[in-house]
């Protein structure tokens, strides 16, 4: 298949770009939430090489199929995935597959998460209900996972033992509150999906 005259592929990262550094590590991590909760900008907020990302217009033919409650303003959609990369340090780098939010895109999800060690939950607290599908989906999957609470402007603030007795998280999962905008936050709360695997991976071996 060629993309090369496609407009859908915007800002890929070139060949160089995905190339291991000598001695580092490479981990694939995923951004999953409903539509419209920030994965796209977290991924290009957090990146250390250009983006890639399959964002199209939304258009009339979407209309009855797709279902965005609170998010009526949003006129671009991610139809096939994002793609980013940041450093945690000169051994570890993470590859970040951000997925589609509406729910006609996700069996693309078997593909994604081919090879994933876990995943980042963005929950949009206008629209919590969004997110239930998708954290029973990972549940499913068997897939570690954090949520991180996506801190729109306008959006109401909620204590997180409030939001994970209604998101009915575990108390291992970790909950956390993040900036999709802000590189800094879109990192920590990367960081804390590599410390929950890394407790995880303790776990396994006692």
């Amino acid at each position: 298949m060629d993309f090369g005259d496609s407009d859908t592929l915007r800002a890929g990262p070139r060949d160089t770009d995905l190339l291991l550094p000598h001695g580092a590590r490479g981990v694939k991590v995923v951004i999953v939430g409903g539509f419209g909760v920030g994965k796209t900008t977290m991924v290009g907020a957090v990146s250390e090489i250009p983006p890639l990302t399959t964002e199209e217009r939304m258009t009339q033919a979407g209309v009855g199929i797709d279902h965005n409650p609170g998010a009526s303003g949003k006129s671009t959609t991610t139809v096939a995935m994002d793609f980013g990369r940041i450093s945690i340090n000169q051994e570890l780098i993470l590859y970040l597959f951000g997925t589609p939010g509406q729910e006609r895109f996700w069996f693309l999800w078997n593909g994604i998460f081919e090879g994933a060690l876990g995943a980042v939950v963005l929950v949009d607290t206008r629209r919590i209900e969004v997110c239930f599908e998708v954290i029973t989906r990972l549940e499913d999957r068997r897939v570690p996972f954090v949520v991180a609470v996506n801190t729109f402007p306008e959006a109401p603030q909620y204590p997180l033992d409030e939001l994970r007795t209604a998101l009915a998280l575990s108390d291992s999962v970790p909950l956390v509150t993040c900036d999709a905008r802000d590189r800094a936050s879109c990192r920590d709360a990367l960081l804390s999906l590599m410390v929950y695997l890394c407790t995880l991976a303790v776990q396994e071996t006692v």
